[in-house]
């Protein structure tokens, strides 16, 4: 299973983002999704996650600003992004917990590539 996210860019704070990531490959279930973030000399933070049943989680600092939500039909995840501020720049990464029906039924946690989101003031 891969996970491929899309949407990042350069906006002005206020402004708004739509991030995307889809999980792609064969014999799977993609169980409970998310997005984190990392700023340059800083660990990798929560931001949101979402399970297969639509329960969210947002980390304080974006509550409220930012919306969370999955297409299960498409094993997408989306994260919009509003009100954006400079504090929100940061490399996002999508992740997801999956289950793959092969010869052998195993579960696994995996990452999308990443992508960057910088807020100018």
């Amino acid at each position: 299973v891969q996970l491929q996210a899309s949407g990042g860019g350069l906006v002005q704070a206020g402004e708004s983002l739509k991030l995307s990531c889809a999980a792609s490959g064969s014999k799977f279930r993609v169980d409970d999704m998310g997005w984190y973030r990392q700023a340059p000399g800083m660990q990798r933070d929560l931001v949101a996650t979402i399970t297969s049943g639509g329960s969210t989680n947002y980390a304080d600092s974006v509550r409220g600003r930012f919306t969370i939500s999955r297409d299960n039909a498409r094993n997408t995840v989306y994260l919009q992004m509003n009100s954006l501020k400079p504090e929100d720049t940061a490399v996002y990464y999508c992740n997801a917990d999956w289950v793959h029906y092969g010869d052998v039924i195993t579960a696994a946690r995996g990452w999308g590539q990443g992508t960057l989101v910088t807020v100018s003031s």
